[in-house]
This record gives C-alpha cells, sequence and structure tokens, in this order.
C-alpha cells in the first residue's frame, strides 16, 4: 500500500499494482469504470489518479483506511449520488469509500460522464485561479 511522502507511481497502472486488497480491488473497478464513461486523459497529478477533460474532471485517491472518488464540480451532482461530500475548491465534493460501501457501477459512469459534460459546457474548473 502507497502512502503519503511515498514516490509517486510511475504510471496509474503502477498505482494501482501498488495498492493492496479492497483498496485495490475498488480503485481498479472505478478506474475501468471512469475509463469506459468517457474519453478522459489518466495522469499522475498530486500522487493519484487525475483524469482531465478540458481540465481535471475527477480523481481517485487511496488512502490508508479509504478510496476517495472526487469531482471538481461534484457539488452540482448531488442529484447523481446524495452522499457526495462538499470540500475545497472548485466546487469539488468527494465520495469516501471504505471496504463496505456500495457503489454502483451505473452511478460512477453517469457521475464521470456528467463531470466530462459539465467540464465541456462551463470549461476548465481550475481557470477561475489563473485569471486573479
Amino acid at each position: 500500500m502507497m502512502h503519503k511522502g511515498d514516490p509517486a507511481a510511475a504510471d496509474s497502472a503502477a498505482y494501482v499494482a501498488g495498492l493492496d486488497g479492497w483498496q485495490q480491488r475498488q480503485v481498479a473497478a472505478l478506474r475501468a469504470a471512469v475509463l469506459e464513461a468517457a474519453p478522459l486523459q489518466e495522469v499522475i497529478k498530486w500522487g493519484h489518479l487525475v483524469y482531465l477533460s478540458n481540465g481535471p474532471a475527477l480523481l481517485l485517491r487511496a488512502e490508508p483506511r479509504r478510496v476517495l472518488f472526487g469531482l471538481w464540480r461534484g457539488q452540482r451532482m448531488a442529484a447523481l449520488e446524495s452522499r457526495l461530500k462538499p470540500g475545497g475548491q472548485f466546487e469539488m465534493a468527494t465520495l469516501t469509500l471504505f471496504e463496505d460501501t456500495p457503489l454502483e457501477r451505473a452511478t460512477v459512469l453517469a457521475l464521470a460522464r456528467e463531470a466530462v459534460a459539465m467540464n465541456a459546457a462551463l470549461g476548465d474548473p481550475t481557470a477561475v485561479l489563473r485569471k486573479r
């Protein structure tokens, strides 16, 4: 299991391979669904998986006891997933997943598609900081 402060994975496959147990299975399943949902660029940024489409759209981050599924405009997506917790900049919201947290593949697909659609319609969510 990778920990905060460990060297960043060389690529997304290495990131997933560096995980163990349920977190590896969860991140692999989320990653597969996200990549199926829409054309996204997958990169390692800030030490975790980030998916770009006209700017950052979503992220997957494994931590010691949980997996985070974050969406840059997730605060606008409560109708798709009521457990999204607002926090951070850019209308960010995160779904915290534990080993026993249910999450339907269809929900992941819908969230990823909506994230891409919002970035297409509204632009890069981080552009507001660059304009200051």
